[in-house]
């Protein structure tokens, strides 16, 4: 059998087995795109979305974390509980919630507070800095990952505080 244009004449050689290999390629990663169930290919990455229902839904277009290359990057968390009420109180209570969200997509990513390496912290209100970083010392108590801390003007929901994470994904 001789490979041959549209048109009927033979390829070169080279061509044949150059047309061959891109062939091979597609097929190989069609098979490995239909085994990634959940992940998605972007730049030649796979990514896979997290998502529990231990932790309130996203409420607009994005996903409660993704991870990608073994780490874990999660949306910010306010003090919404799982079934989408807001906690009411001071900082200190709806912090306590926010780290309840990240535990259970923590979880979900295989992942822990233990490997986070990174969090920033929106404030409302900086003047609520000491109060929150009193309940932020009870869940990083040895471990102590990077963080940033800003107060910005207003976070969805009205919340007090938001807070997201970068983790790294333990092996199975």
């Amino acid at each position: 059998m001789v490979a041959t244009h549209g048109g009927g004449a033979p390829l070169p050689r080279g061509q044949v087995t150059q047309e061959y290999a891109i062939v091979k390629e597609h097929i190989e990663l069609e098979i490995r795109f239909k085994n990634l169930s959940k992940h998605t290919i972007r730049g030649g990455r796979a990514m896979k979305v997290v998502h529990t229902n231990e932790a309130p839904q996203a409420i607009g277009p994005y996903s409660q974390g993704i991870i990608v290359n073994n780490m874990f990057y999660s949306s910010g968390q306010i003090a919404l509980t799982p079934e989408g009420e807001m906690v009411q109180g001071d900082i200190q209570a709806q912090t306590h919630q926010v780290f309840k969200n990240l535990k259970a997509v923590l979880e979900a990513a295989g992942a822990s507070l233990e490997t986070v390496v990174k969090t920033t912290v929106f404030l409302k209100d900086m003047n609520d800095f000491a109060a929150m970083n009193e309940v932020y010392g009870q869940y990083f108590a040895d471990h102590k990952p990077a963080r940033s801390a800003v107060e910005i003007a207003r976070l969805p929901k009205d919340a007090l505080i938001e807070i997201e994470v970068v983790a790294l994904v333990k092996q199975s």
